[in-house]
């Protein structure tokens, strides 16, 4: 194996994180990997020794990949079964990821979002609202520090047309107040609803929901999941109540996300599904609960 072979391969672990972010899902992120490495391997010798630097390469070819799979996805979630919902990761599955193939990123002068290598679901959730090219490029740049010029010609726009799609999927973020602030009172929050569902307690249960609260489950059609949103405070409680009612083998184990400590669902000790939460100023606005199988695969019970 050559040096530069080695670089090229080194590489999977951070292509796999920029997809996830584009994509919303693992095996999604997987196969535009594999495409972009197909890419790679259908260079001959002297093009790819024309490449001066192969992580660039690769980023720019994997977002190109990416971009087009998200050309497609509108119609794909119109055919999805039930709500689709992003994949909920571990905290840690992207540490220590090198987030730049550039050191002119660095010298870029505008802002970026504050973001940690944690993927959060709420995160996702509005990236998914965006265009195309706003999630290419806000991801490119505020998470992995490309450089505008460079995604420019990955999106086939100006440098200035990409900063302006870059800054509208910021403001996005920042005014859905994605990322979370204070992990200790959503913990809190987490523990006091795990607890209220556990002892049946409605009333106590009801104090912690936000009026307004949504629960949405994704089975992707695979499993049993509500087909659409739960809305408000009563509907969302006697809905967890009625869940819990159903089976006597479930237990709940607390795992880290990008939102937090999240609860993990277990029917007799097999892995039934994953509940994250959205708090805010105390109360839960928002319960996400992924049943779907095929988007629990980064999650083992054995650790």
């Amino acid at each position: 194996m050559t040096h530069a072979l080695a670089d090229v391969i080194a590489e999977r672990r951070r292509l796999v994180a920029i997809g996830y972010r584009m994509l919303g899902t693992l095996a999604e992120a997987e196969d535009a990997v594999q495409e972009t490495y197909a890419r790679w391997y259908r260079l001959d010798e002297a093009e790819r020794a024309a490449v001066r630097v192969p992580a660039a390469w690769l980023t720019r070819v994997m977002s190109r990949v990416c971009l087009d799979v998200l050309g497609s996805a509108r119609a794909r979630r119109e055919r999805y079964v039930g709500e689709w919902l992003p994949e909920p990761v571990p905290a840690d599955l992207f540490s220590g990821i090198s987030t730049s193939t550039s050191p002119e990123a660095a010298r870029d002068p505008l802002d970026r979002v504050t973001l940690d290598e944690q993927v959060s679901t709420a995160l996702l959730i509005v990236m998914e609202s965006m265009t195309p090219a706003e999630r290419v490029a806000f991801v490119l740049h505020d998470v992995f520090a490309v450089p505008f010029d460079e995604i420019a010609e990955t999106v086939g726009r100006s440098s200035a047309a990409v900063r302006q799609l870059a800054s509208s999927a910021r403001r996005r973020v920042r005014d859905e107040g994605t990322i979370v602030r204070e992990r200790h009172e959503h913990d809190r929050v987490v523990a006091a609803f795990s607890a209220a569902c556990a002892s049946g307690d409605l009333d106590a249960l009801m104090r912690i929901l936000d009026p307004t609260v949504v629960l949405r489950s994704d089975g992707g059609g695979i499993v049993s999941a509500a087909r659409r949103p739960v809305i408000g405070a009563d509907n969302v409680a006697r809905f967890l109540l009625g869940l819990v009612a159903k089976r006597s083998d479930l237990t709940v184990d607390f795992r880290r996300t990008g939102d937090g400590t999240a609860l993990i669902l277990l029917d007799g000790g097999q892995l039934l599904g994953l509940a994250n939460l959205r708090v805010h100023d105390g109360l839960v606005t928002d319960v996400w609960m992924q049943l779907n199988p095929e988007k629990l695969t980064a999650w083992s019970m054995d650790d």
